[in-house]
């Protein structure tokens, strides 16, 4: 009898923003297929006898190519074990769920999508920013804000809106190359003084947040990984409380300190 593979979101890294479902399927899985970003928190909850592996990627290393990673679900699934596949934040964004869906479907192995809370939100809710605040952005744009690919473009939206004050917000997923995201945006006409605030480890003890203006991101620090940015006049009001801060707009953002990864 065969298996079946659940694609589940982890959340941001705090364990209590698993859902109840996430909880219960990694309480009862045979096998684990884990990326980096899942905390040791989350990964804590599975169940004692499940087999744990972790398959993260990252553009700076090889480890599991993707083609590997579906065919280890497949396979474990084929000889009849459940197995969860466990990404940080949500897998449908920003993850690599329609490659490993194509797979289990070519594979006729059986599947289900868990979701899970995007670090979108638990960065906004970490720094208590509403993304879509209604007096100032109307819309919230999710983009991808590395390049594994140096010759690539960053692919920014074209926001022409007329006015600030409409202008959406703008979450980047890991961002690296903060000067083009800058230049990109002052160039389709937003502001200098646009506030930004990149936030590390939303929702863990490792939290940091820094927050400065477009015109100074290009100085910000590379702060750990995981981390966001958020874009946008909604960061006006954002509670910067922990390390590594700018507590003003308009101060000069912190030098740039050595992180490890």
């Amino acid at each position: 009898m065969k298996g079946k593979v659940y694609l589940v979101g982890a959340g941001p890294g705090d364990p209590e923003l698993l859902t109840l479902k996430a909880l219960r399927l990694l309480g009862s899985a045979d096998v684990v297929l884990h990326d980096d970003l899942v905390t040791p928190a989350v990964l804590e909850l599975s169940s004692p006898a499940a087999q744990i592996l972790n398959v993260g990627k990252r553009c700076v290393r090889r480890g599991f190519s993707q083609e590997e990673i579906s065919a280890l679900a497949i396979s474990y699934a084929n000889d009849g074990y459940t197995v969860v596949r466990l990404q940080g934040g949500d897998p449908l964004i920003f993850g690599r769920a329609a490659e490993e869906i194509a797979a289990l479907r070519e594979a006729d192995v059986d599947f289900e999508i868990v979701p899970g809370v995007t670090s979108a939100l638990g960065a906004a809710a970490a720094a208590q920013v509403s993304l879509t605040e209604r007096r100032v952005a109307s819309s919230v744009i999710f983009i991808a804000g590395h390049r594994c690919d140096p010759n690539s473009s960053t692919a920014l939206p074209a926001v022409t809106a007329p006015a600030a004050a409409l202008r959406p917000t703008v979450v980047a997923y890991m961002p690296t190359d903060y000067a083009s995201i800058a230049k990109e945006l002052q160039g389709a006409g937003w502001e200098r003084e646009t506030p930004c605030l990149l936030v590390s480890s939303a929702g863990t003890p490792q939290e940091t947040s820094f927050r400065t203006l477009l015109s100074a991101l290009p100085d910000a620090p590379q702060l750990p990984s995981p981390r966001l940015l958020i874009i946008g006049a909604v960061v006006r009001t954002a509670s910067v409380r922990k390390t590594q801060v700018a507590q003003k707009l308009h101060e000069t953002p912190a030098p740039c300190r050595s992180f490890s990864w």
